[in-house]
């Protein structure tokens, strides 16, 4: 259970760092631009080269975005600009980065629940090895019998869920014993 908690805490800790450094590569806005690449022009090629610029909401198109970064002497900018498609963008990093963080903790509680449940199943198998159970034949007497008897005498609520989990077992155990050695089943 140590090393769970200490995987999830170094997990968090990579998880901030890592947020934290990509701070200064994404801006919340942005002018996304989707073009062929300029050789397309030329009739040399066809793949689509993606802008992304930083830019105010009038200024995203072909020429405040792309034209500045081709080379100077790119002649048919007129021919090129129209086969591109700006979009202007704005995203909240700072939701993305809450709910990244909110995932990554249900996940590590969630490891330190099992890590926790799977130290805490010998010691509940080593108590109901030691406790006598006599099976109920239905959940009616179990519920009649449990009744009559005071709150003292019923055990405690880890006696009562592994007793439930025993009989469960036996079910389960049973019907693959009718199902595939008997080949019935159960009514």
């Amino acid at each position: 259970m140590h090393s769970a908690a200490m995987f999830s805490a170094l997990l968090i800790i990579v998880a901030s760092f890592t947020i934290h450094d990509t701070e200064a590569l994404y801006e919340d806005v942005r002018c996304k631009c989707v073009c062929p690449n300029p050789n397309v022009v030329n009739g040399s090629s066809s793949d689509r080269k993606l802008y992304i610029a930083n830019v105010a909401p009038n200024l995203c198109n072909c020429d405040n975005v792309i034209l500045p970064e081709l080379p100077a002497n790119f002649s048919k900018s007129r021919e090129f600009c129209p086969l591109c498609e700006c979009k202007f963008e704005s995203r909240n990093t700072t939701t993305i980065k809450v709910v990244v963080i909110l995932i990554i903790c249900i996940i590590s509680v969630l490891v330190i629940y099992m890590t926790f449940l799977s130290c805490l199943d010998p010691i509940l198998n080593k108590r109901r090895a030691t406790s006598t159970y006599q099976e109920q034949t239905n959940d009616e007497d179990e519920l009649s019998g449990r009744m009559a008897q005071p709150l003292y005498e019923q055990g405690s609520v880890l006696n009562r869920v592994g007793n439930r989990q025993d009989r469960w077992k036996r079910q389960v155990q049973e019907q693959r014993n009718n199902i595939y050695v008997r080949r019935t089943m159960l009514n």
